[in-house]
């Protein structure tokens, strides 16, 4: 009796099938991957980003597809020939075919996600005639069934949405660091969840209903991770036009709430008839009308918000609906909703100025981008890579040695301590200034990290209940400014409050929140 798969190739098969649907950029996949190669494998850095060695990792890959393509013809082989199959082997056998066909079409699919940029309509994509043969040849064994139902162009799809989104988040997250992986982990997740399979499967039909909320220090680019979220949506292939039904490039609707009044904003996002206000000339769509299903309308610094205008985007996630303003027709917005902020929604909720009810509305994906301090604690050499990356966008063909000569200058002025207030901002600028002028003078008052006193008392585990009920009683106390208020936000009685409030700790939170910054 001829087995379908042999037990030497076992266990092989079970470790490229958990590295397939591991997280691309976090270092299980690179060990799985030395795993899989033993002695042949090239050395390489711990987890993927763009300063890493892409002539090292491209070799690992072409080193493992070559043991993959001659073990994905055996068993194709022995599949013809009848050969049975335990189980658990159909499932390995699939998860080798689908490793085979994404790096067997994996620079077509990059030549794909060029042909889209700076174009009208979703351009013909050559390469789906051969995919679909290769396809056939290891799923459509004549006198057999399938060994695994797929759709081949749903598979097609969704492998250039993982191209995609592979592309967007290692150009748009640099560093090295830990923290800058992390990221990146945390990204490809809110795209894919922790469970591709699952993913392919059925989520792809209604991750689009689910907004993700970005919270981080200024100037640590939640855009960007909003960009790189908002690029890589699946998008459907049409067989018959041998295209891509929309450009992913031309989807994602950026606005900033910080920068416009009350009326403009709900203008920009709902629109408005003619009339509705003093200005309103004609009748205009809003950012949630124009996005279309498979798109992203953006929310920068949701923190921002006039509580009138949370109100009416509660409405549109819990139920999708909306009106023009001046209007009574509700609309459906059909797309994904990214939110971000660098305020302390917590505290905001707790002094009344952010719903809570619009907060778990918007908190069903969280991602939290690290402040850069924290990327240069964990790797001191990513300052050289993230200035090199500010200098190849300011002058791409004097960028070494502008690089050099700024991070000589930070080494040398500032030293590895500077706490960078401002994150990557701040260094952008700071780059700029030493290419100018050589030198650049930070903010006089930066203000460095505090840990607040109840973090510190709670991380050292050194609170009775009673001085925890005090210590809390006394922040919100000083965040809202009113014992009613403050009674009514911890469900405490007003009196309790009142006894519970400390002046001293009272005293020295006001001086903190009065502190110049």
């Amino acid at each position: 009796m001829v087995m379908l798969v042999e037990p030497e190739e076992r266990r092989f098969l079970g470790l490229l099938s958990r590295m397939s649907h591991a997280n691309p950029f976090l270092p299980e996949r690179i060990e799985l991957e030395r795993e899989l190669l033993g002695d042949d494998a090239v050395s390489t850095a711990p987890v993927w980003s763009k300063e890493s060695d892409l002539v090292s990792d491209r070799a690992n890959i072409e080193k493992l597809f070559a043991r993959v393509e001659p073990l994905a013809n055996r068993l194709r082989e022995r599949m013809a020939e009848g050969a049975t199959a335990e189980p658990g082997d159909l499932d390995l056998y699939d998860d080798l075919i689908l490793y085979l066909l994404y790096y067997r079409f994996h620079d077509e699919f990059r030549t794909a996600i060029a042909n889209s940029q700076d174009v009208a309509a979703p351009p013909v994509v050559p390469h789906w005639e051969p995919f679909l043969e290769t396809f056939r040849r290891y799923y459509e064994t004549p006198g057999r069934p399938a060994p695994v139902a797929h759709d081949p162009a749903h598979l097609f799809a969704g492998f250039f949405q993982v191209r995609r989104a592979f592309h967007h988040i290692y150009h748009f997250i640099v560093g090295a660091s830990m923290p800058a992986a992390r990221l990146r982990a945390a990204v490809w997740q809110s795209i894919f969840t922790h469970e591709l399979r699952r993913y392919r499967r059925t989520l792809y039909k209604s991750l689009g209903d689910i907004t993700t909320l970005i919270s981080g220090p200024s100037g640590t680019g939640k855009e960007l991770v909003a960009r790189a979220i908002g690029l890589s949506r699946y998008i459907p292939f049409d067989v018959k036009q041998r295209r891509f039904t929309e450009l992913f490039h031309a989807s994602f609707y950026p606005l900033n709430l910080s920068a416009l009044s009350p009326t403009l904003i709900e203008s920009e996002l709902f629109g408005h008839c003619r009339g509705a206000f003093t200005g309103a000339v004609g009748d205009r769509q809003g950012w949630l009308e124009v996005c279309t299903p498979l798109g992203t309308v953006f929310l920068d610094e949701i923190g921002e918000l006039d509580p009138s205008i949370q109100v009416k985007l509660l409405r549109v996630l819990q139920s999708r609906m909306f009106q023009r303003l001046g209007e009574s027709s509700d609309r459906r917005f059909p797309g994904k909703i990214i939110a971000a902020t660098n305020r302390d929604l917590a505290a905001d909720m707790l002094s009344g100025s952010f719903r809570q009810d619009f907060y778990y509305r918007l908190c069903s994906d969280m991602i939290r981008t690290p402040a850069l301090h924290e990327q240069l604690a964990d790797q001191p050499a990513d300052l050289y890579n993230l200035v090199r990356f500010i200098t190849q966008r300011i002058a791409d063909e004097e960028a070494e040695s502008i690089a050099q000569e700024v991070v000589e200058w930070i080494e040398g002025h500032l030293g590895s301590d500077y706490p960078w207030p401002g994150n990557i901002r701040e260094l952008e600028q700071c780059v700029r200034n030493v290419m100018i002028r050589r030198e650049y003078l930070p903010p006089p008052c930066a203000p460095t990290p505090t840990v607040h006193p109840i973090s510190e008392a709670l991380a050292r585990c050194e609170l009775s209940a009673d001085q925890l009920l005090r210590m809390y009683c006394t922040y919100a106390y000083q965040k809202i400014g009113s014992f009613e208020q403050t009674a009514k936000a911890l469900q405490l009685d007003r009196r309790t409050v009142k006894s519970k409030v400390d002046e001293e700790l009272l005293e020295t939170l006001q001086a903190e929140f009065e502190r110049p910054s």
